[in-house]
């Protein structure tokens, strides 16, 4: 690899030089695009993958350098939306991603501050107070679907802190209301909200940064949960953990918090204390937005209003979005998913998990695949109380699937086969009901099981197709010579070994 495919990255547009020097990773396109339904419309058949409806594919990064109504506005989706992307812009290998993280986890480092005149973010600045200011007309918010309550930031990360508690940045759906306020959805228990709520009860606004358009390990670094980061931990220091400098944060032009310095785009604002707005209040669809598992969200009929101060950006900044079920969540998510639940296993058990996948079909949060390294018959019992544990790092995990080290665990058909012919479903599925999940998978409500307490809580399942140690030598795989094929099929771009 030359050396500038090797150029450090420090911001969204040397992640995107680095993307161009790797073929088939980025395509750009002038022709004309709607972000009102169409750009997303487009990317389900080129990337999108994950959860979307079929077809859909993992495909290339896609930048829109014509986008109607909004001249010389570029938007880009798919950043993160495949594994080997995120390797290529994280400098490891796909299958490593979980250790990279994991590294992160234990190295993390914390930001620094930089003055003005180093904010890049700070080149152009919209103030609320302007009397033609339009958030509408400046930033062009896209909509997934004809039935979004209406166009949405997908990639806001929302920066926050508390006097007491510290500082947190997360992304959370925002959706635009009129031309200076947004609506904000928290899933339960979101740090933000818990500094929200605090200032709230002091009668106060909640000032905040919503920064878009950043280096992916910011994004990535900040989709970590308790107790992986506790409440008042900032999860900047993973990225910076990621990437071994501190992420740059310069202070917000109208409001008293911090913004991401290297960010294309930053919103400055406040959440109004008390007041409370439907998220579809413009177009009573009664949907959100598509959401990771692949469903419509229902619009919520009563959320915290953002009111926006004022915007700025980077000279012809590039806005990023998302495609609300694809393949992108499933990084954003799934990365801290797997290092977090690594992280945790390799500490109480070492060396029995060896890898953990948090699988597309989950959308990152609800499907986990752990590779186990059984050394004894007490193993037998050990990896599905490493199974328990895992639940216990990540409460929004649903189902869990448990393989031994032969079996590919970035291969669906591999891990199929494997429940297939290494599992009993009376013997070898556990089932733990009623305990705390997400609220956006439409099974975890009393409507679909009465027996669920509350929306959100749910029944966890351990699927173990692990082979029982005294029968190991009874289920080894046929084994094939070892030869090179890539003389062979040199056209092909064979993996080997």
């Amino acid at each position: 690899m030359s050396k500038s495919e090797n150029a450090p990255i420090d911001d969204l547009r040397s992640a995107l030089e680095r993307l161009r020097r790797h073929p088939g990773q980025l395509i750009e396109t002038s022709e004309p695009v709607d972000p009102s339904g169409e750009l997303a419309g487009v990317y389900r058949y080129v990337g999108a993958g994950g959860t979307v409806e079929r077809p859909t594919r993992v495909g290339p990064a896609m930048m829109f350098t014509n986008v109607t109504g909004y001249p010389g506005s570029r938007v880009l989706v798919g950043l993160t939306a495949s594994r080997k992307r995120v390797g290529i812009l994280f400098d490891t290998s796909p299958r490593e991603l979980t250790k990279k993280i994991n590294d992160a986890i234990n190295n993390g480092v914390g930001p620094v501050e930089v003055g003005q005149d180093e904010a890049k973010c700070q080149e152009v600045v919209h103030l609320a107070t302007d009397p033609d200011f339009d958030l509408r007309r400046i930033l062009p918010a896209p909509t997934n679907t004809d039935q979004d309550a209406g166009p949405y930031f997908c990639m806001g990360l929302v920066l926050g802190s508390d006097p007491e508690l510290g500082t947190n940045v997360t992304i959370h759906r925002l959706c635009v209301q009129n031309k200076d306020e947004m609506t904000i959805f928290f899933a339960p228990h979101r740090h933000i909200d818990a500094f929200r709520e605090r200032a709230e009860a002091r009668g106060e606004a909640l000032q905040i940064t919503i920064n878009m358009g950043l280096d992916p390990a910011i994004h990535i670094g900040a989709e970590f949960e308790a107790p992986t980061t506790p409440l008042g931990y900032d999860e900047l220091w993973m990225a910076g953990g990621i990437r071994g400098e501190g992420v740059k944060l310069v202070d917000g032009v109208t409001v008293n918090q911090k913004a991401i310095a290297n960010a294309e785009v930053v919103i400055e604002g406040e959440i109004i204390p008390g007041r409370r707005d439907a998220e579809d209040q413009n177009t009573h669809t009664g949907h959100a937005m598509p959401e990771f598992p692949g469903c419509d969200g229902a619009a919520n009929p009563a959320l915290p209003v953002i009111k926006v101060k004022a915007i700025t950006t980077r000279r012809d900044p590039i806005l990023q979005t998302l495609v609300g079920p694809g393949e992108e969540h499933v990084s954003l998510a799934g990365l801290p998913t797997e290092g977090s639940i690594f992280n945790a296993l390799d500490k109480a058990m070492p060396g029995l998990v060896t890898g953990v996948y948090a699988h597309s079909a989950g959308g990152g949060k609800f499907l986990s695949i752990l590779q186990c390294n059984k050394k004894e018959a007490f193993d037998d019992g050990r990896v599905r109380q490493a199974a328990l544990l895992a639940f216990g790092v990540y409460s929004e995990l649903k189902n869990l699937i448990l393989v031994d080290e032969d079996v590919d665990i970035f291969d669906a058909n591999d891990v199929l086969w494997a429940m297939t012919v290494r599992m009993q479903g009376d013997t070898d599925i556990l089932t733990v009901p009623g305990v705390a999940g997400h609220v956006l998978d439409p099974s975890q409500s009393p409507d679909y099981n009465p027996m669920l307490p509350a929306k959100g809580t749910t029944c966890k399942t351990i699927f173990d197709a692990t082979v029982p140690f005294h029968l190991k030598d009874a289920f080894e795989r046929a084994h094939f010579r070892d030869i090179d094929p890539r003389p062979y099929a040199p056209g092909l771009d064979l993996e080997y070994p």
